[in-house]
């Protein structure tokens, strides 16, 4: 017989570490604030520690306590999945990815159809992160991240690149109309938008344009690059974008490079998978997958021949 912990109590340790919330916690289980607690002090009983430490009003697991967490989450997950290829082997599975937001918006998302018509027994559910660097957590069976793909920086993961990732300038057709950019010294006539999600950007950029006496210029800054590319649709200056997340917007004529040729190569986006995951199943496909759509189906032009 294994030696386990109270799975009841798992259970609830694992959504309080996913919600930082005891309250949350209960509302999703469906429990009361003392069952949570009770359960919470039965766990960390039987494991001879404590798991959360209050911050304010959010319960903030512990180091270890967190690691521990992301292993239950990862269980939990595949006893789900385990029971639904048990209990009906036709049923749609879940996979869930989890991905930074503009990644999810201007990428991914637009192509899940594709993969979908090839994998009608799969079920893609997509949940953002605010930033690329933000915790990996359980509940996932995928994660999108900024990074190599080198096991010493993701040790408890498998990553596999997926996208690479260049800069440039982007504007919206309207205002081209208007004041076109024809030479990097036009630059200087616009307001420059910036996001706090990707910075350096413009020193980068404008570095690489042969114009840094602008870094100084003044710009306007917002909190995520989908504000900022949205800030730039609607004309309210020029800033530096991913072209691999900009394709379509660029298609369909939201967006223009006004000098396509000045390119910022930047760290591409990695797949993470947990080590203990079956990569041979769905997740293996959905991940291969990927890779294809990005570095297969060459996303990003090279810079002309100097």
């Amino acid at each position: 017989m294994r030696h386990l912990p109270p799975l009841n109590a798992l259970r609830v340790f694992e959504v309080v570490a996913r919600t930082g919330s005891y309250a949350r916690a209960a509302q999703e289980l469906g429990l009361t604030h003392g069952a949570v607690s009770r359960h919470i002090t039965t766990l960390e009983g039987w494991l001879g520690q404590k798991l959360f430490m209050k911050d304010g009003r959010r319960m903030v697991a512990t180091p270890i306590a967190s690691a521990f967490a992301a292993e239950v989450g990862h269980a939990f997950n595949r006893l789900s999945s385990a029971a639904e290829a048990c209990g009906r082997p036709g049923a749609r599975r879940i996979l869930r990815v989890s991905a930074p937001t503009s990644f999810a918006m201007r990428w991914l998302i637009p192509r899940l159809d594709r993969f979908h018509r090839a994998n009608a027994n799969v079920e893609v559910v997509v949940t953002t992160v605010s930033t690329v660097h933000e915790e990996l957590r359980g509940g996932f069976d995928v994660a999108i991240r900024r990074g190599v793909a080198s096991p010493h920086a993701w040790p408890q993961h498998h990553a596999l690149p997926v996208l690479d990732d260049i800069d440039t300038l982007i504007m919206s057709p309207a205002l081209f109309a208007q004041n076109p950019i024809r030479s990097p010294a036009d630059v200087g006539q616009f307001p420059l938008l910036a996001s706090e999600t990707r910075p350096g950007d413009w020193v980068d950029w404008l570095e690489a344009a042969g114009i840094p006496h602008l870094a100084g210029k003044p710009r306007q800054v917002f909190d995520h690059f989908f504000v900022t590319r949205q800030a730039v649709e609607d004309g309210l200056g020029i800033g530096i974008g991913p072209l691999p997340m900009l394709g379509i917007d660029i298609a369909a004529g939201r967006l223009i490079t006004p000098l396509p040729h000045i390119q910022v190569r930047r760290t591409g986006y990695v797949a993470l998978v947990a080590r203990r995951a079956d990569n041979a199943g769905m997740v293996g496909t959905f991940v291969d997958w990927l890779a294809d759509q990005g570095l297969g189906a060459g996303a990003l032009p090279s810079p002309p021949p100097e």
